[in-house]
């Protein structure tokens, strides 16, 4: 049995750049502001570097996806980083690299529901799994990309996406196999393009060959070599003649599996030491050995070792660069990953700080508020006590006002008595009666209060101290008089209640004003005379 050829249309939409300078896209990408364009030529030149300076193309893989994390919508601008990330290497054939990048992007455009893109990642993968003989998640993806394109009916597509389940299922269920190539040869029927259906006739032929079905693989490979003269290229020829020199070998028809696979070799000239020329001499070895042709055989069997060797030799150093390349993956990521880890941790103690900076500005607020709060207590008691000391300072006030008013009344009352006792004594003949008033008048004049002002004085000085020594020591020439006017303007009362306490007319203590007035040098200010004197109050405080 020969080996199953698995040949996959690959049909993704990569981002394919044009060919340009490399110096080019660095000067513009030094000079541009653009997060958008610095991601775009980020990804071309690591895409043009590839071959020549992979820890460049890497750098500026890195660059790119630092540029697309400032774009506004930095998701889809990562999945476009991360889809050309893992093309670049799938050229390599890091395969595991690949995957990462792709799920990262399938990620991203499944959290944003853009189909279109998904399917193309899908497909990309379905690839991918195929290289990697994961043929379940492979024909997973690629039954997604199915049911997709079938919706949108793009007949060429559909035949490409057929022919990849078919092929995907060959090596594990012929039925399922032959189902889906049939299904592409029912659409590449209605479509003229060659390439696809000679694809899918020798797809077919090998299918059906596999399942010893000899009839339908002679009908298919006779469809496949009909339209070998049409324009298809000749790496196409080559893979239906080899197909079917595989065919007669397994048919033992030793003659025509050599013509063809010779024709097959013609045709893979540009690619002598590849993996179908190695095949190709190795049935051209198998043919001559069992014609008993020892010679051609030991010729082809050197070809085929040859090959074997060159490609023996490439596959290691290609596997040495694969597991180099996953290694510098590793490293680099296990560096961002740090790197992003000691970032986070600045933050944390950046966020720590300015949580402990805010718990002690709230701490400070709080004693600030707590001791604004208490002075304003402080206030209120200090305005409550003197609210108290002025109530007080006011009761004060009227008892020493009522009582000189008392004693005045009091002292007059005793005049007018006096001078009622005085007339009677006077109308009064009786010696004896005469002699009961004088008794009477004596002591009522015993009781009258002579000096009251004085008592006044005396009484008022208790209560504001130091009164009358200020009005004394600035302004000396005052009279007895004016002293207790002042007194009595300092207790704010009016000129009417004045009059009423001193027995003086309204005119009287008016004028008694006037001269206080001038005395004071307020004629032409415009100071009330109780004002004035109550600010006696503060300086003697």
């Amino acid at each position: 049995m020969g080996r199953l050829l698995c040949i996959f249309f690959i049909f993704t939409t990569f981002y394919i750049y044009p060919q340009s300078s490399t110096k080019e896209w660095i000067d513009s990408l030094n000079i541009t502001d653009s997060h958008e364009k610095k991601v775009d030529l980020a990804l071309k030149i690591a895409s043009k570097l590839k071959d020549t300076d992979w820890d460049r193309a890497i750098k500026y893989i890195e660059l790119a996806e630092t540029e697309a994390k400032k774009i506004d919508k930095a998701d889809l601008a990562l999945a476009k980083v991360y889809i050309s990330a893992g093309g670049i290497y799938s050229s390599k054939d890091v395969f595991d690299v690949t995957l990462q990048y792709y799920l990262k992007a399938y990620e991203i455009y499944k959290s944003n529901n853009i189909e279109d893109e998904i399917v193309q990642v899908e497909n990309s993968l379905a690839i991918i799994y195929g290289k990697t003989n994961n043929q379940e998640k492979a024909l997973k993806y690629f039954l997604n990309v199915y049911r997709y394109e079938k919706a949108k009916n793009k007949p060429d597509k559909l035949v490409k996406i057929l022919n990849n389940i078919g092929t995907a299922y060959l090596g594990k269920s012929l039925d399922s196999s032959l189902h889906y190539y049939h299904k592409a040869d029912a659409i590449a029927k209605k479509l003229k393009n060659y390439t696809l259906t000679v694809y899918v006739y020798t797809n077919l032929a090998r299918a059906y060959s596999l399942k010893k079905d000899k009839k339908n693989a002679d009908l298919y490979f006779e469809k496949a070599f009909s339209l070998i003269d049409t324009p298809i290229d000749n790496s196409l020829k080559a893979f239906v003649f080899e197909s079917f020199s595989e065919y007669k070998l397994q048919e033992k028809k030793l003659d025509e599996a050599i013509l063809n696979a010779k024709k097959s070799l013609e045709y893979s000239k540009e690619n002598l030491f590849g993996f179908s020329s190695m095949r190709l001499n190795k049935m051209l070895y198998d043919a001559y050995l069992s014609k008993g042709d020892y010679k051609n055989a030991v010729y082809y069997f050197q070809q085929y070792n040859k090959i074997s060797d060159s490609i023996n030799i490439e596959q290691k150093a290609v596997n040495l660069e694969r597991l180099k390349l996953e290694q510098d993956y590793k490293v680099r990521s296990q560096i961002r990953t740090l790197v992003e880890e000691k970032t986070r941790f600045k933050y944390y103690v950046v966020g720590l700080i300015l949580i402990v900076g805010m718990l002690v500005l709230i701490i400070l607020l709080i004693k600030y508020r707590n001791k604004h709060i208490k002075n304003q207590l402080e206030q209120e008691k200090l305005r409550a006590k003197q609210q108290e000391l002025n109530q007080s300072l006011e009761a004060k006030n009227m008892v020493l006002v009522g009582k000189a008013m008392a004693e005045i009344h009091r002292t007059d009352n005793i005049n007018e008595i006096l001078t009622d006792l005085k007339m009677i004594k006077l109308k009064t003949p009786n010696k004896e009666l005469q002699q009961a008033i004088d008794i009477v008048l004596k002591r009522l004049e015993k009781d009258l209060n002579t000096d009251i002002w004085k008592e006044f004085e005396i009484s008022f000085e208790q209560v504001h101290k130091s009164f009358f020594d200020k009005l004394t020591i600035d302004y000396p020439s005052l009279t007895p008089k004016e002293r207790r006017l002042c007194a009595l303007l300092y207790l704010d009362l009016t000129t009417k209640e004045i009059s009423q306490i001193t027995g003086q007319s309204f005119k009287s203590i008016e004028n008694a004003r006037t001269r206080l007035r001038k005395k004071f040098d307020l004629t032409n200010e415009k100071v009330n005379l109780s004002t004035y004197l109550n600010s006696f109050k503060a300086e003697s405080i």
